[in-house]
């Protein structure tokens, strides 16, 4: 079986565990815990590993996790353990967010620009895309800065990218420019 459909199908029955508990938001925050304990090597790596004994591992979850999660989130740790699926709970944490936000009409938007965005140019942008009707009515906008661009910025949600950006521009005129001048000499 792929990882996408682990991921997807153990994130799935989470969701719909949570919601019928009434505990959708606490494991949501603990899934977010949860995704950033795993990118510590060594968590990474225990969970990864197919010689330490799922007994080891439910004690160190235990040990690390048992004040701090839900029981809930905690007892799906430990069944992950059991399954022998726990190698996965990085993916199944990102389709757990991931459907998460699907369920809370939450659209995500990474804004990468050459230089930092005022507030007043973020709620500009957050006006139109609620405006064009592409996103839903929440909206997550993700800043980040990537002075390759030189200028402009690049604008990334729902697998659409729009790129307003110096770089690509000089990229299609270089682009253009070659091709014209290819064709010419023949």
């Amino acid at each position: 079986m792929s990882v996408i459909r682990i991921a997807t199908r153990y994130a799935k029955s989470l969701i719909d565990l949570a919601i019928e508990q009434g505990k959708l938001e606490e494991v949501f925050a603990d899934i977010n815990m949860l995704k950033a304990a795993t990118k510590n090597r060594d968590l990474y790596l225990l969970l990864k590993s197919p010689i330490v004994h799922a007994d080891k591992k439910i004690a160190v979850i235990d040990a690390l996790f048992k004040n701090s999660l839900d029981t809930l989130t905690l007892a799906y740790l430990h069944l992950l353990i059991n399954k022998h699926r726990e190698m996965y709970v990085p993916e199944i944490a990102a389709e757990f967010i991931h459907q998460y936000k699907v369920l809370k009409h939450v659209t995500s938007v990474r804004v990468t620009s050459a230089v930092p965005l005022s507030e007043n140019v973020l709620n500009d942008l957050r006006r139109k895309l609620l405006a064009s009707g592409v996103t839903s009515e929440n909206l997550e906008i993700d800043v980040q800065v990537n002075p390759g661009l030189i200028g402009g910025f690049v604008l990334e949600f729902d697998d659409k990218r729009y790129d307003a950006s110096v770089a690509s521009k000089l990229a299609d005129l270089k682009a253009d420019f070659m091709k014209n001048q290819y064709v010419r000499e023949f």
